[in-house]
């Protein structure tokens, strides 16, 4: 059997071999957890913003590129220098942790690619940060209202990142530290101290003032008690309570001599008891 007319297949499927080993990493490759591919074809449409691949086993022609991107929660550290309303520099330190929208890692190529991180995130949330801080004073920012600026500030980047041409999710915005000049922050420090003494004083004030009130109040409604008693304690009423009491005293079993008449306005007169 000639095995000669074989030799030309034999030949191509060798250099298809060859090739296929060659270009087995443009062909072959894997999406790792926590990935996300999307596939740009050359010699078609183009980027395929609305097929993303997911983890797994992927086939493709050897001329397509496919972007895979890291869609797992990240984090970066940013340190900046703002001013205030006043003009006066701060120095604020800033932590954003975040992660792409996994069905928009095509419009996200399309707009920044691979370096979204810098082109995007870093850039809007120092942006926002000075935004913020611009509208308030460094007493404002330091003390007073900090709270309020840490919120703003979160949810303006988060409105920012999360806005349908950007597509990035904010998991998380931290203001790690705020720093101002020392002789700032000592005498914001010294101004709030001395805020809050007077404070404290005007609280000794009134509550010094609601005590006196009060006792106001308790002497008045004693007097006019005593008013009231005064004037119903007529000489008729005292005799006969005077009357009742030694009838009481009479009946005891205790030895007296009891005068009728001799007491005082006509009461009588106990002179003594055993």
């Amino acid at each position: 059997m000639d095995n000669r007319k074989f030799l030309p297949f034999i030949v191509i499927g060798v250099i298809l071999f060859i090739a296929v080993v060659y270009l087995s990493s443009s062909i072959f490759l894997t999406i790792n957890s926590g990935e996300r591919g999307v596939i740009f074809r050359k010699f078609g449409e183009g980027l395929d913003k609305d097929r993303i691949y997911p983890p797994g086993f992927v086939i493709k022609a050897p001329w397509n590129d496919m972007y895979v991107y890291d869609v797992k929660e990240n984090s970066i550290d940013e340190t900046m220098d703002v001013l205030d309303k006043n003009g006066l520099s701060l120095k604020v330190d800033v932590t954003v942790r975040f992660h792409p929208m996994y069905d928009k890692i095509g419009y996200i190529h399309e707009l920044f690619g691979e370096g979204y991180i810098n082109k995007l995130i870093i850039p809007e949330t120092r942006s926002t940060v000075r935004r913020v801080m611009g509208r308030y004073t460094a007493e404002e920012i330091y003390s007073t209202k900090r709270s309020e600026v840490e919120t703003s500030i979160i949810e303006e980047t988060e409105d920012i990142l999360q806005h349908e041409s950007n597509n990035i999710q904010m998991r998380a915005l931290l203001i790690r530290s705020i720093n101002l000049p020392e002789q700032i922050k000592t005498a914001i420090e010294n101004k709030l101290k001395q805020e809050q003494e007077a404070l404290a004083y005007q609280f000794r004030l009134e509550r010094e003032k609601s005590e006196a009130e009060r006792k106001r109040i308790a002497a008045e409604g004693e007097a006019e008690a005593n008013k009231i008693i005064n004037s119903s304690l007529t000489n008729e009423l005292l005799k006969m309570r005077g009357i009742e009491a030694t009838t009481r005293l009479s009946e005891s079993s205790n030895a007296k001599v009891v005068v009728i008449g001799n007491g005082s306005d006509g009461l009588p007169l106990i002179l003594g008891n055993n």
